[in-house]
């Protein structure tokens, strides 16, 4: 009884609320852009933009693999990496944090290189750049340099990936760095939420558990725990070397083969390490209350797919038709995202955004938010909603509009040297080849509405779902209530929300 009393409750609170946000736009004022655009977005031909030099792939007798993509710089500038197939998903119990540990300690110094002081100098000395980072699958050490000095980046590269000291002194003094680096960490919530987010997704599997590792591995990890990592994780077949820019594929091949005979040639592949240890989603959820907070951070998710995935392109889409949305940045009203209008209309959320993460065999596909405590069970029916709407009403407009966003954000993301060697040393070791734009664009084009709607059915709904929130979050639903919604039968919901995405949608054509 006393659910029932809240539920309507809070459809009374509701009725209101949309109200308002349907009568609200009523009127919409002309839009002056469309003087000098058109309205319904247009399909393209982005063929004579994509004439980017054919990527060239050789793999040595040893399995390990050198991709190259040379294209004319004014600034002759080049990135040459490392990307290893290995990353926290693939620790040993106990372990977790190992794989982000030794990305620090990679860079404290080797035989030929004493310390970490020696080897800031050498590359200061170039004008060049050494980076790396570490994901739940992968590892990655890169340079940034002037093309002349693309050998000398590979000489470093090799050294510190095959010949590193791990000197106890600098194991000691890199816990504290990396203690530290989780204090930061815990105060970036979009990152706390995720780490949450794959905990309730991926329970009791690696693939939940954080990149950096709990306290306690950070204080205990030691150097053999780093050479036991290395030696059964890099590996030659899981390892590619990507240089992009000014660089010369026979050269960068002669090189790596000369430099790079440390690894070990063991064949066992990252497929049959995650064949060994799949990872299951297990649509649970993390809560962490605190009503001090002036925001609710919310992720809300359902079981992506893999990178090879046939459905992971259509996901991709629908990732842009949900779209993603900020307060500060004021143009949510003229947002082509139906869900970005609602919640701004609404004054629902402080920011939206849609994700779809990949992993070689699993995925998260949903949306994560920020909103006052008070608006919270509204904004969850606004977006369990739109999460439905994905898989019986998709309009070709959004569909249209939705392809053309992701075509310019991929290409934004490839913009100079880094970009490029990044994808495609990721693209290598997701797909096993470098998809060329103008294939990577057919497939977007290919996906129409019935595409939408084909993929939501299977992956959203009636759907598992996934929960990580923090912060002041009495008011959000309880984990069962986000599961029921993604295939309610509830007429109110129907037809209100029906009601108010179709005027939303039909705003959407005029304002744009």
């Amino acid at each position: 009884m006393a659910a029932a009393a809240a539920t309507v409750r809070s459809r009374r609170r509701l009725l209101p609320h949309l109200y308002r946000l349907l009568h609200s736009a009523a009127a919409p004022s002309p839009n002056r852009f469309l003087r000098h655009a058109s309205p319904l977005p247009r399909a393209a031909d982005h063929s004579p933009f994509l004439g980017l030099p054919a990527a060239r792939v050789t793999t040595l007798p040893t399995g390990l693999r050198v991709v190259t993509q040379a294209y004319p710089a004014a600034t002759r500038m080049a990135s040459v990496g490392v990307w290893v197939d290995a990353g926290s998903r693939f620790e040993l119990p106990g372990t977790n944090g190992t794989a982000h540990f030794l990305e620090h300690m990679a860079f404290k110094g080797t035989e030929r290189r004493p310390n970490a002081y020696a080897l800031e100098v050498e590359i200061e000395d170039m004008g060049a750049r050494l980076n790396a980072y570490t994901s739940r699958e992968q590892t990655t050490f890169f340079a940034d340099v002037q093309g002349r000095d693309v050998p000398a980046a590979l000489d470093v590269l090799s050294d510190i990936l095959q010949h590193p000291r791990f000197p106890q002194q600098a194991i000691q003094r890199e816990r504290g760095v990396i203690l530290r680096e989780m204090e930061e960490v815990q105060g970036m919530m979009e990152e706390v939420i995720f780490d949450h987010l794959h905990t309730a997704a991926f329970r009791d599997h690696p693939l939940g558990d954080t990149i950096l590792g709990p306290t306690e591995n950070i204080k205990s990890i030691s150097k053999k725990d780093l050479q036991q990592y290395i030696s059964t994780h890099y590996t030659c077949p899981r390892t590619v070397v990507s240089a992009a820019g000014a660089v010369d594929h026979d050269e960068v091949v002669d090189q790596v083969r000369k430099l790079f005979t440390g690894f070990s040639t063991d064949p066992t592949t990252a497929d049959q390490l995650v064949e060994a240890n799949p990872a299951i989603f297990t649509g649970s959820e993390v809560r962490v209350e605190d009503a001090g907070m002036p925001l609710a951070h919310i992720a809300i998710a359902f079981k992506g797919s893999s990178w090879t995935d046939p459905s992971s392109i259509p996901l991709m889409v629908a990732q842009s038709i949900l779209g993603s949305w900020n307060r500060n940045i004021g143009v949510g009203n003229c947002s082509g995202s139906a869900l970005a209008r609602g919640i701004s209309n609404g004054g629902l959320a402080e920011n939206l955004m849609a994700f779809n993460t990949n992993y070689r065999d699993t995925g998260l596909f949903g949306i994560y938010t920020s909103a006052p405590p008070d608006a919270l069970h509204d904004l969850s029916r606004l977006i369990m909603e739109e999460f439905r709407r994905l898989a019986f009403r998709v309009s070709e407009t959004e569909v249209a509009r939705a392809r053309n966003q992701l075509k310019s954000s991929l290409l934004l993301h490839i913009d100079g040297s880094t970009a490029v060697s990044e994808n495609n040393g990721r693209q290598m070791l997701t797909y096993g080849r470098v998809m060329p734009f103008l294939e990577l664009f057919a497939r977007i084009d290919a996906v129409d509405c019935d595409a939408i709607m084909e993929t939501a059915k299977e992956f959203i709904f009636d759907k598992d779902v996934a929960l990580a929130a923090v912060g002041p979050i009495s008011n959000l639903p309880e984990l069962s209530w986000f599961r029921s919604q993604t295939a309610s039968d509830d007429k109110f919901t129907s037809r209100v929300f029906s009601q108010f995405t179709s005027r939303i949608f039909s705003l959407g054509a005029q304002n744009n």
